[in-house]
């Protein structure tokens, strides 16, 4: 008998015979190489599953070359040590549960199992009784394998289906209603229906519709666990077409919310029943009902959105905690009101807290209302960092905005956050901030936004002209109190009584001359109107969906303006740098008159004097490029799959009741209501041209020859 000393057979096609085999021994063919058909030379990754034994490249670097070798995707063989995956039921990993009865969250403990993203519930019996699976190929890409992308954090969190659209002899689902769900789509694709001929809580047998067609299905669960795995499948049909028709027995509810959820990921994605009757006619050429339509797709919400709005509230103190167990220094504050009903909930991420102080002392705050069905409000505070974006600091919801709300939002980021040299809070002129601001921050300069009132101004007065708009800007942005005094006596002049109303809201709370802390250039709050349009689709999710798509806001604008500002090489930001670029422009065409080599006059077009600097000297560093990469240093970690989640006693049997709210009859109301002076869009005719209507509704004569012969629209076709 000769021995094979790393020999590689040309029929493996690059995979080396493990040290010690023979050509005799029936598994160098049979074994090893079963199942393989070709393998691709380079740095992506291979695992087959074999009927017996497992063929894989030796230089792989994760998955081991010998079925005596362990591997951090595949299960482990208890022969072996190996660092990440557990040798012997009875040893222990940092990354594996040692009982292999035990939940893991990293990596599957059997071979039935193939993800090794989301959690694991490994079967009571031994998988060495398990019958052998079927060989497959399954690829690995060296950018998947291991990734930490946020499709694969969003994942993590809302769960992944064992729903397929194959089905074959030894297969797992996780539930009966997986299998049943996976054959449902499998007979409307094929054009066939079934019927379940036998089933309970250990065994089902499924058949076809047609008692003459030996097509049929036999599962059982797994003992000491909730999965399901197919032990025969007759995949021949022999039954007429009589039994194929448009219409399925197999199309439910909760079939069709299964085909419909990936429709659905995107929050923002209108997707209305007609949308599903379509989609189902489309894609499997079946006809379902409005009703079917209308349910599937509630179906398919409450999968996506973790439960029901009543659920989700039950759900809310568990995710918290697991929030604060992966981001340490989140700061995160529930209360409950009377019955246990939610009152007010604030979170402010370890990241933001940390980044705030590389940031401009200026916080703007506003609140919105959120589309749920227990409605409520969102309160945010944001501010901009070094490259003139926004940075979130904090966020809150409550039930109103009263003064009850946004006192205690408030008092909870000055015991976060604390209260800086030079402090400035921007908002608009709403009553209960004006109260919370004076007594939390009393020390604080609280700047109003120039936009709202402006808004305020053109209601009062009455007017809505260019140039009392473009008047008040100039005066509000002023820097110095000459170009200020210039400027507000040409605004008073054009709108008279205005000189007594800004005085008596306070000339230093809406200008830049004679405000008493810097402003920078943030004169409005539309860093928060633009934070809440961010936040605009995911606003009538439930509340533990919504806290979830805020997380993933914000870990995704911290790793991808992370990554911007460590590859920026500049000494400033770069929308610093753009503007500063501009202004060397426009300095290239200036006159100069040197008194030094450190001092000099610079004359523009408009024989303005003034004194030049080198332009960095004059910059802050709130604006260089380290404050920006500072500000994103922090990382805000995605949170694991939801069926991974150890939660302590004390907190899971803390139950939390919907907030006590009276709903309306009717849908609800998603388009906000117009603040006052804001102008509203109006609808533009086709026809004439003109706003105020529509085509369907328009009465206007409109021109049907040069001579100027008129038609005017009615109801009824004109007679000619």
């Amino acid at each position: 008998m000769v021995t094979v000393e790393d020999e590689v057979f040309p029929s493996t096609k690059g995979i080396k015979i493990p040290s010690g085999q023979t050509k005799e021994s029936p598994t160098s063919t049979e074994g090893y190489l079963k199942g393989l058909e070709s393998i691709s030379e380079g740095t992506n990754r291979y695992v087959f599953e074999r009927d017996f034994d497992i063929a894989i490249p030796e230089d792989s670097p994760c998955v081991a070359a010998t079925p005596q070798q362990s591997s951090p995707f595949v299960a482990a063989n208890p022969l072996e040590d190996n660092p990440y995956v557990t040798t012997t039921p009875q040893q222990s990993s940092p990354f594996v549960a040692a009982n292999p009865l035990e939940d893991n969250p990293y990596v599957t403990t059997t071979p039935l199992q193939s993800s090794p993203y989301v959690a694991a519930s490994p079967l009571v019996e031994p998988y060495t009784n398990v019958p052998p699976i079927p060989h497959s190929v399954s690829h690995i890409d060296d950018n998947e394998a291991g990734s930490g992308d946020e499709k694969s954090c969003s994942e993590g969190v809302y769960g992944a289906s064992s729903i397929s659209d194959e089905i074959e002899e030894y297969k797992i689902f996780k539930s009966k209603k997986d299998l049943t769900t996976s054959l449902s789509i499998i007979s409307m694709r094929k054009k066939f229906q079934f019927k379940t001929f036998k089933s309970n809580s250990h065994f089902t047998i499924i058949r076809c519709l047609d008692t003459s067609c030996s097509w049929r299905v036999r599962a059982k669960r797994l003992e000491g666990s909730g999965y399901w795995m197919v032990t025969k499948y007759e995949r021949k049909h022999t039954c007429t077409t009589d039994f194929k028709k448009v219409r399925y027995r197999q199309a439910t509810s909760w079939v069709v919310g299964e085909c419909v959820k990936k429709r659905l990921i995107n929050p923002g994605r209108v997707f209305k029943p007609r949308d599903v009757i379509d989609d189902m006619k489309r894609k499997f050429g079946v006809d379902i009902s409005y009703s079917v339509a209308w349910r599937g797709r509630e179906y398919a919400y409450e999968n996506l959105r973790l439960g029901t709005p009543e659920q989700s509230y039950s759900l809310l103190p568990g995710y918290l905690h697991m929030l604060r167990e992966t981001n340490p220094g989140t700061v995160v504050n529930l209360e409950v009101g009377e019955q246990d009903r939610f009152k007010y909930l604030f979170i402010a991420f370890d990241a933001s807290i940390k980044g705030f102080q590389y940031c401009r002392p200026v916080v703007s705050i506003d609140a919105t209302h959120m589309k749920g069905k227990y409605r409520g409000v969102l309160f945010m505070a944001v501010c901009h960092d070094a490259n003139q974006q926004i940075f979130p600091l904090a966020f809150g919801i409550g039930d109103s905005e009263n003064d009850a709300a946004w006192t205690w939002f408030l008092r909870t980021i000055k015991d976060v956050f604390g209260e800086r040299p030079g402090h400035v809070i921007v908002s608009d002129r709403h009553r209960s901030i004006n109260n919370a601001v004076k007594e939390v921050f009393p020390n604080a300069f609280h700047g109003i936004c120039m936009y709202h009132l402006l808004n305020n101004l053109k209601n009062k007065f009455k007017t809505k002209t260019k140039e009392l708009e473009q008047h008040y800007i100039q005066t509000a942005k002023a820097y110095n109190l000459q170009e200020f005094h210039v400027l507000f006596y040409t605004l008073c002049c054009a709108v008279p009584g205005a000189k007594e109303y800004l005085e008596r809201v306070g000339l230093d709370r809406w200008t830049r001359s004679h405000s008493p802390s810097k402003r920078y250039n943030i004169m409005t709050t539309n860093i928060s109107e633009s934070m809440n349009a961010a936040l605009v689709k995911v606003r009538e999710l439930p509340i533990t969906a919504f806290v979830n798509e805020i997380r993933l806001l914000c870990q995704r604008w911290f790793f991808e303006r992370r990554n911007k500002a460590k590859d920026f090489t500049s000494k400033m930001s770069k929308d610093v740098e753009k503007k500063l670029e501009k202004r060397r422009d426009r300095a290239q065409i200036m006159d100069i008159r040197y008194a030094n080599e450190y001092n000099f006059d610079v004359i523009d077009g408009d024989q303005n004097f003034c004194s030049a600097y080198e332009a960095y000297d004059l910059c802050s560093p709130f604006y260089s490029r380290e404050y920006w990469y500072e500000s994103y240093s922090g990382v805000i970690n995605p949170l694991p799959h939801i069926t991974s989640w150890c939660i302590p006693e004390d907190v899971s049997s803390f139950k939390i009741m919907p907030p006590d709210v009276r709903t309306s009859a009717g849908r609800r109301r998603k388009r906000r209501i117009p603040s006052v002076g804001e102008e509203q869009s109006q609808p533009k005719c086709s026809r004439c041209r003109e706003s105020g209507h529509n085509r369907a509704t328009c009465q206007n004569p409109i021109a049907l020859h040069p001579s100027g012969q008129t038609f005017t629209a009615c109801s009824t076709n004109p007679s000619f």
